[in-house]
């Protein structure tokens, strides 16, 4: 009988054993559920503000912009487009900006301005540079002696690349040729435009808008082809993408999703141009779709990253270190300006 009573008991506290064991594998399974069928609408998205200049940089990013606006990205874009790389400096040095699309020059002036506060992460955009001319008279560099250039871009990339181009083709600037810096490239394309027996530095998609306004002008010299003549181990590298280097360290996976997006926008882009070139007049880049498509395969979009970009930039870098110190910010970046995953 007691031992009856004693297998009973037996029974019945295993049961409870199990019940307890059922209820708690049971919550555990909900929770997993719950987890599991939470939606990416449930999960924050990091805000990240994003600066750029109006250009082939920017042109390269409109799809990013615009499945942004759909709210179709891993992050909260707020995209701020401008006319100068001036207006972007400051933001940059304030941390107003998380991370911007500049020349590449600037990015080095940036890196030792801020005692490495920002690194570069990759390269958007390679030549885009030409001296355009509304006559006949420029066929060569040795044909620009004498004359007077306008140029946008003074203390950034199309400065220091005419510079180095003259330079090293026997003619020394504000001596041999002078040259007079209009604030956008806008402005310059109207003095293109309206005037006769004008040569102008220019970069894409403004070199494209001026032609097609007025046919008589023309692409006289293409610097990515003078820059390939006289240096054999670096490219002309126009802009680069930059981020602060605080924001990448804590923001480390929302910044690679940044990556990620914006080099499949630059690939879209630049595979799609006729669809591109609507976001591309949309955001003001380019008065219309057709100037677009025409401009895109000579604008050099491109997205490379790792030890290729290191290799590029740093290159490109030395010419212009070796030519100017100031045009870097006086003296050349060390390892950690370089963003390499």
């Amino acid at each position: 009988m007691l031992a009856s009573r004693q297998f009973i008991l037996n029974l019945d506290r295993k049961e409870c054993k199990m019940k307890k064991l059922s209820i708690f594998l049971s919550i555990i399974l909900c929770i997993a559920l719950l987890s599991g069928c939470a939606s990416n609408d449930d999960v924050p998205q990091t805000t990240i503000q994003v600066a750029s200049l109006k250009g082939p940089t920017t042109m390269g990013m409109v799809k990013l912009m615009n499945d942004a606006k759909e709210d179709n990205t891993s992050n909260n874009y707020e995209f701020n487009v401008y006319g100068t790389a001036d207006e972007i400096v400051p933001q940059l040095v304030n941390k107003e900006v998380d991370i911007a699309l500049v020349p590449c020059n600037l990015a080095s002036v940036l890196y030792n301005k801020t005692e490495g506060a920002v690194q570069v992460a990759g390269i958007n955009t390679l030549g885009v540079l030409y001296i355009l001319e509304s006559g006949d008279s420029v066929q060569s560099i040795e044909d620009l002696k004498g004359k007077t250039i306008y140029s946008v871009g003074k203390g950034t990339t199309p400065e220091f690349s005419l510079n180095y181009i003259l330079a090293e083709n026997g003619i020394e600037p504000g001596v041999d040729v002078s040259i007079e810096y209009k604030s956008e490239a806008t402005e310059l394309a109207a003095i293109l435009s309206q005037a006769e027996n004008t040569i102008a530095v220019l970069p894409q998609p403004y070199a494209t808008v001026v032609q097609t306004k007025n046919p008589n002008v023309r692409l006289a010299i293409d610097f990515t082809e003078e820059w390939e003549k006289i240096s054999d181990d670096s490219t002309l590298v126009t802009g680069v993408l930059l981020a602060r280097k605080e924001f990448v360290e804590n923001n480390s996976k929302a910044f690679e999703s940044f990556l990620d997006e914006y080099q499949a926008s630059t690939k879209y882009v630049n595979e799609n141009p006729e669809e591109a070139a609507k976001w591309i007049e949309e955001y003001g880049i380019v008065p219309n779709v057709e100037i677009g498509v025409k401009a895109i395969p000579k604008c050099n979009i491109t997205f490379i990253e790792g030890d290729e970009m290191k290799a590029k930039v740093s290159g490109y870098l030395e010419v212009l270190f070796d030519a100017n110190p100031n045009s870097v910010g006086g003296k050349l970046p060390e390892d950690d300006f370089y963003f390499i995953r």
